[in-house]
């Protein structure tokens, strides 16, 4: 089973400050889609998945996600780890705001506690452990 709903293929270059979605829309734009989305669904969480800067980790299709909010940390690691063509010893890291979420952390507490004024919560990924590194 697909947890993953894709509401849109964009292409993205590296993340560096802040993502490269927050920098090519206007927060107004963000906002209107993040309320549009929130109330269609709102039992799902609209997530901005984006490659850290400098890392090596291939690209994703997609960045948008809509994920059920009861998902984690961990199961949302592992099905981003499918969409990217990497290898099963290779480490794949995720991180809210700079810093590693508990992957036993559902996403529904740590959109609450991160997510941005327009509603998405953006997430960025890396072979690295430390992030920017």
């Amino acid at each position: 089973m697909n947890f993953l709903s894709c509401f849109c293929t964009l292409s993205y270059s590296d993340v560096k400050m802040s993502s490269q979605y927050q920098r090519s829309v206007p927060v107004e734009v963000r906002r209107a889609e993040g309320e549009r989305v929130r109330a269609k669904h709102p039992d799902k969480i609209p997530i901005i998945v984006e490659r850290a800067a400098r890392s090596r980790a291939p690209e994703l299709d997609k960045k948008k996600y809509l994920v059920p909010s009861d998902l984690t940390v961990g199961q949302l690691c592992f099905l981003i780890r499918q969409r990217v063509s990497m290898r099963p010893e290779e480490a794949l890291f995720f991180f809210v705001k700079n810093s590693l979420p508990p992957s036993s952390s559902p996403l529904s507490a740590v959109y609450e506690e991160h997510h941005e004024e327009d509603l998405f919560l953006y997430m960025t990924y890396s072979n690295e452990s430390v992030y920017g590194a």
